[in-house]
């Protein structure tokens, strides 16, 4: 994956334009990080995965690490799954929806389930949700090809009603495979499902959101599923927060 080279400060200001039109009003940017930018020392750490952070054992996992794939790649990986049928799930859907994305991306994000528009096409993000990932995307000056989306489920649920936990641990082992094989640098998890499941916790999005986790010796941040910002527009600002923290997250580890 190629990330946008260059001093942290210039990218979060070159993306004023496009927050603006993601409506989140004045960006937040740490004063601390700019005021060293000014002074030419070294700017402090925006966050990291220090005493406060909360480790936790993932859903899917058996060790600190992520161990080695078991198939050779996404594609033969794909091809071995498609036609599930472990759920009932699998007798309702349009397309298997498994992932899309650039295969060795940096960043991945994980949604909870694929919806009407998802099952037609067959990937995940397509519908007006999707949208608004895409311009959350190009806020942090990033795009689809450079990035891996997938979700727990890689069925649509009968009415886009929530995952059930029996469907989800069915699902479970396709993405820890998928997890494996790209080996992201940080993990997104887009809404409470998908936060809950992969932190084995029932604590509310909005106490899991704004701190690093770490799933597998893997990064993971939670935030809102951008469905939940078209219906409730306030929480963009926060959304957009975690964003920056990835965005400091990956410009630190290039």
């Amino acid at each position: 994956m190629k990330y946008e080279s260059g001093n942290l400060n210039e990218m979060l200001r070159r993306a004023l334009k496009a927050q603006a039109e993601l409506g989140l009003g004045e960006m937040i940017i740490n004063p601390e990080a700019l005021a060293a930018e000014e002074t030419g020392k070294e700017a402090p750490t925006v966050t990291n995965l220090d005493s406060d952070s909360e480790v936790v054992d993932m859903f899917i996992g058996t060790g600190p690490t992520l161990g080695p794939p078991q198939y050779e790649s996404l594609e033969m990986h794909y091809k071995d799954i498609s036609d599930c049928q472990l759920c009932p799930l699998a007798q309702s859907r349009t397309n298997f929806v498994y992932g899309a994305g650039n295969p060795e991306a940096d960043l991945m994000f994980v949604g909870e389930a694929p919806g009407r528009d998802e099952d037609l096409r067959g990937e995940p993000f397509v519908g007006r949700a999707g949208q608004l990932l895409d311009k959350i995307l190009v806020a942090m000056k990033m795009s689809r090809e450079q990035v891996y989306i997938a979700n727990i489920l890689k069925c649509r649920p009968p009415g886009n009603r929530d995952p059930q936990p029996d469907e989800m641990e069915k699902c479970f082992p396709y993405l820890k495979e998928q997890i494996r094989l790209i080996r992201p640098k940080v993990l997104c998890a887009l809404g409470r499902i998908a936060a809950q499941a992969m932190l084995n916790t029932k604590t509310p999005l909005g106490r899991l959101r704004g701190k690093w986790h770490e799933v597998e010796g893997v990064p993971l941040v939670v935030t809102y599923h951008p469905a939940a910002l078209l219906r409730f527009p306030k929480y963009k600002r926060d959304t957009w927060e975690d964003m920056q923290m990835i965005m400091a997250r990956l410009q630190k580890d290039q």
